[in-house]
């Protein structure tokens, strides 16, 4: 289920949308300013890596469920 190429599509459409906005909100005015380091990219990284496991988690309780029905 979580390697279904349609849940991966919406599971990387998500983290690009919100890693996006978190990315904007919390670290680009230190990328854009030229002070970033390793450790803001680490950062960068997890803002995108979040979303995107939030989203599969959500799509596997959501087949439990169904399936327990």
């Amino acid at each position: 289920m979580c390697t279904d190429l349609r849940n991966l599509s919406r599971c990387l459409a998500a983290a690009l949308i919100v890693g996006t906005i978190l990315f904007l909100i919390n670290q680009a005015d230190v990328v854009f300013g030229g002070r970033a380091t390793t450790l803001t990219w680490i950062k960068i990284g997890l803002s995108y890596l979040v979303p995107f496991f939030v989203a599969n988690y959500g799509i596997v309780l959501a087949s439990r469920r169904s399936a327990s029905r």
